[in-house]
């Protein structure tokens, strides 16, 4: 049973109507970071033409808690037809470009979507609400003027992370086929921060607020569940600073996991099938 403690930081991230604030944004970007998202700006350009609807920055550059070195380049593109394999090649090859020649970022990854699926009405609370909120404009016309505004409630929890439970054995595959640290030390990395942000987004209507800050989340998930506070706690650490450490990710698709995932369904149920 979860205990309904006080919040043990402020509620943020809302306006003075309720709505999730839009994070992130061009005058935030570190310094260091100005020649990457120029250049990812341009070759963006080059490689989709007109084809592109829309660009974007996420994560921590445009947010500025970027650190040089350490921190990764996150795009979202928006093509105005379906993307191809081709066109996903064309972005691994662009990201791993950029990834050599900046040495202030540690790799790229970029989501590759169409522009009418972003506006669909199933993604409407996922990946549109991700756009909308999470998402900040580099190029084209701002999917965000075509979605709703979003409140922190039972609808975005579910849609957002209420499929967890089907991603478990997948993950448990992943671990298997782990045939080196790095491999193993990315797995980590992803899957502390996908728990985190879960568990976050668990107790989120009940705060009522966002935050995308990784220690955040886990203290406000703390409030709530203190019998898991810790277990979050190190996962948020292990989010920025990972290991290789096979027994954590056998704690994560053991233990957290399935529990998080039992407890996700019980309190907002399920995610729409994809």
């Amino acid at each position: 049973m979860a205990a309904e403690n006080v919040p043990p930081i402020a509620r943020k991230g809302l306006d003075a109507q309720g709505y999730i604030e839009r994070e992130g944004s061009p005058g935030r970007i570190p310094q260091p970071f100005h020649p990457v998202v120029a250049a990812a700006r341009d070759r963006v350009l080059d490689l989709f033409g007109p084809r592109l609807h829309s660009a974007y920055l996420y994560g921590s550059i445009p947010r500025g808690t970027a650190r040089v070195g350490r921190s990764d380049l996150d795009l979202l593109l928006a093509l105005r037809d379906e993307p191809t394999d081709a066109d996903r090649e064309g972005v691994r090859e662009l990201g791993e470009a950029l990834d050599k020649e900046f040495p202030q970022i540690d790799g790229v990854g970029t989501l590759l979507y169409s522009r009418d699926l972003l506006l669909s009405e199933l993604e409407r609370h996922d990946l549109g609400w991700f756009v909308a909120c999470l998402c900040t404009p580099l190029l084209g016309d701002d999917l965000a003027e075509y979605l709703p505004r979003y409140r922190p409630d039972t609808l975005l929890a579910r849609e957002t992370n209420g499929d967890l439970a089907l991603l478990l054995p997948r993950w448990r595959e992943r671990i298997e086929e782990a045939d080196s640290d790095k491999t193993r030390t990315l797995l980590v990395r992803f899957m502390s921060r996908h728990l985190v942000r879960t568990a976050f987004t668990l107790v989120m209507p009940r705060w009522n607020g966002w935050t995308s800050d990784l220690g955040e989340m886990a203290e406000v998930f703390g409030a709530y569940y203190p019998q898991r506070a810790e277990q979050l706690r190190t996962a948020a650490v292990l989010g920025h600073t990972p290991t290789a450490d096979t027994a954590v990710l056998r704690t994560y698709v053991d233990d957290l996991g399935p529990w998080l995932a039992d407890e996700y369904t019980r309190v907002h149920g399920t995610k729409a099938p994809r």
